[in-house]
C-alpha cells in the first residue's frame, strides 16, 4: 500500500471510528474537549506508525486502546487522578488492559447517545450544538462545517472551541437525562440524529456520495431513543423516516460507485423489511393522536415513495400536499425547494419552475447546490438545454462531493449534446 493510499485509508477509518472513540473517552474523562484531544492524539500516533507497521486488523480497537492509554497517562499527571480513580477504579486495575477494556467499553450505542444528550444541553446555542454535532459525531472538518453554515472557517472554529469550553465549565454530565430534563432536550437530540443520518445519506464532501455506517449508527440511536421515550410521536416519526430512507441505501449508488437518483433506482432492491419497520413506526407516531410534526410528515412523504411499485405510480399530489403541511410546521426555503419538485411532478415542470425562480433571490440558498441542480432538471424537461447546462455547471462549482460533481457534469454534457442536435 502506498503512502497516499494509507493516508486515505486512515482518513476513512477516522471518519468511521472517531465518534465512538470520543464517546468512550468522554465517559472516561468526563470532558468532551479533552476526549477529542485524546482521540486526535491517537490519530496522530496512527499516522506516524501505520505507514510503517501496516493497518491493524481491528483499527478501531487499536485507536481506542492507544487513546485510553493516553487518557490514563494524563490522569496520572494531573490533579484529576484521585477523583477519576475513585470513579472508575472499582473492580478495575488500570494497569491491566483487559480489565480496562471490560470496564470502559460497554455499549457504544449508549455512549454515543449520552454524548448527543451532552452536546444538546441548553447551555449551548442552537448553532453551537449543530456545529459540535457535525464535528464530533459526523467527523466533519471545520472547513466542511463552515461550508454547510455558509460561514467563515474561523467563526466555526471559535464556535466549537467555546461550546466545548462551556460544557466543561458548566460540568454538563455525561448521561441520558430523565423526566422533564429529557423532554427539554429531546427536540435538539432528534435534530442531531437527523443531521447525522443526512450526512451519511448525502455526504457533504469526499469521494463517496453516501456513508452507510453513519446512517446505520443514526438509525440505531433513533431506535434506542424510541425505547427511552415511547410516548413521543416525533421520536417514532424520526425512526420511521430513517427506516424508510435506509431501505434505499443500496440502490443510491451503482456498482461502480456512481450516484443513482430516486426515479432511476431499482425498487425491487429496496429493503422491504426496513420499509415495513418504517411504516409500523409511522403508524405508532400517528396513533399517539397528535398533530404530525416535521419528522412524521417527512416519513409520510418517504412512505409515498416506498409504497409505489414504480415511479409512475407515485402519488405526487399527496406528496405536494404533505410538503405544503411541512412548510406550515417548519417553513424554510429547502422545504419550498422540495415542494417545487413535487409540484413539478404532479402538475408539470412549468409550475415547479415558477416556485424555483422565486427562490433564486433567497439569501440562504445562495450557495446551495441543489437549487441550480433542480432548476437545471426542470429546464431540461422543458427542452431549454442551454439554460439547463449552465445551471448544472453552476451546481458543480457549489458542491464539494466528488461523486455528485461527476453526476452533475454528466447531466451538463447530456444537455450540451441535446442542444447540438
Amino acid at each position: 500500500m502506498t503512502l497516499s493510499n494509507t493516508q486515505r485509508t486512515i482518513d476513512a477509518i477516522w471518519r468511521i471510528e472517531s465518534a465512538k472513540l470520543i464517546a468512550g473517552l468522554t465517559r472516561m474523562v468526563r470532558d468532551v474537549g479533552l476526549a477529542e484531544d485524546l482521540a486526535q492524539d491517537a490519530l496522530v500516533i496512527a499516522l506516524e506508525r501505520w505507514p510503517e507497521i501496516g493497518i491493524p486488523d481491528n483499527p478501531g480497537a487499536w485507536l481506542m486502546t492507544t487513546a485510553k492509554r493516553r487518557a490514563i497517562d494524563y490522569m496520572r499527571r494531573t490533579k484529576l487522578r484521585d477523583q477519576k480513580y475513585v470513579e472508575i477504579a472499582h473492580g478495575m486495575d488500570l494497569n491491566t488492559e483487559e480489565e480496562m477494556d471490560r470496564n470502559l467499553d460497554g455499549e457504544i450505542g449508549d455512549d454515543l447517545l449520552r454524548l448527543i444528550f451532552m452536546t444538546c444541553h441548553p447551555v449551548l446555542s442552537q448553532d453551537a450544538r449543530v456545529a459540535l454535532t457535525l464535528r464530533l459525531l459526523c467527523g466533519l472538518t471545520t472547513d466542511e462545517i463552515a461550508r454547510s453554515f455558509l460561514a467563515a472557517e474561523s467563526t466555526i472554529a471559535q464556535r466549537i472551541v467555546r461550546a466545548k469550553r462551556t460544557l466543561s465549565t458548566e460540568k454538563v454530565p455525561f448521561e441520558i437525562p430523565v423526566g422533564v430534563e429529557l423532554n427539554e432536550r429531546l427536540n435538539a437530540v432528534l435534530e442531531v440524529i437527523y443531521l447525522m443520518f443526512n450526512e451519511g445519506y448525502s455526504a457533504t464532501s469526499g469521494d463517496q456520495w453516501i456513508r452507510p455506517l453513519l446512517c446505520q449508527e443514526a438509525l440505531r440511536l433513533g431506535r434506542i431513543l424510541a425505547e427511552i421515550a415511547p410516548h413521543e410521536s416525533e421520536v417514532h416519526g424520526l425512526v420511521a423516516l430513517l427506516e424508510i430512507q435506509s431501505s434505499r441505501l443500496k440502490t443510491r449508488v451503482s456498482l461502480s460507485g456512481e450516484p443513482v437518483l430516486l426515479m432511476d433506482q431499482n425498487r425491487a432492491q429496496w429493503d422491504r423489511l426496513l420499509i415495513r419497520r418504517g411504516l409500523a413506526a409511522l403508524e405508532r407516531s400517528q396513533k399517539l393522536g397528535r398533530t404530525l410534526g416535521p419528522y412524521s410528515l417527512q416519513a409520510a412523504i418517504s412512505a409515498c415513495h416506498a409504497q409505489a411499485a414504480t415511479p409512475a405510480e407515485t402519488n405526487w399530489i399527496r406528496i405536494a400536499a404533505l410538503y405544503e403541511a411541512l412548510s406550515r410546521v417548519t417553513p424554510s426555503p429547502i422545504v419550498e425547494l422540495n415542494r417545487a419538485v413535487a409540484i413539478s411532478m404532479a402538475f408539470g415542470p412549468d409550475f415547479g419552475l415558477q416556485i424555483i425562480d422565486e427562490l433564486r433571490v433567497e439569501p440562504s440558498l445562495k450557495g446551495y447546490h441543489l437549487l441550480p441542480s433542480v432548476r437545471g432538471d426542470l429546464l431540461m424537461k422543458l427542452g431549454r438545454f442551454d439554460e439547463a447546462r449552465s445551471e448544472f455547471e453552476r451546481a458543480v462549482s457549489m458542491t464539494h462531493n466528488a461523486s455528485e460533481q461527476a453526476l452533475l457534469m454528466k447531466r451538463a454534457a447530456e444537455c450540451k449534446s441535446e442542444a447540438s442536435k
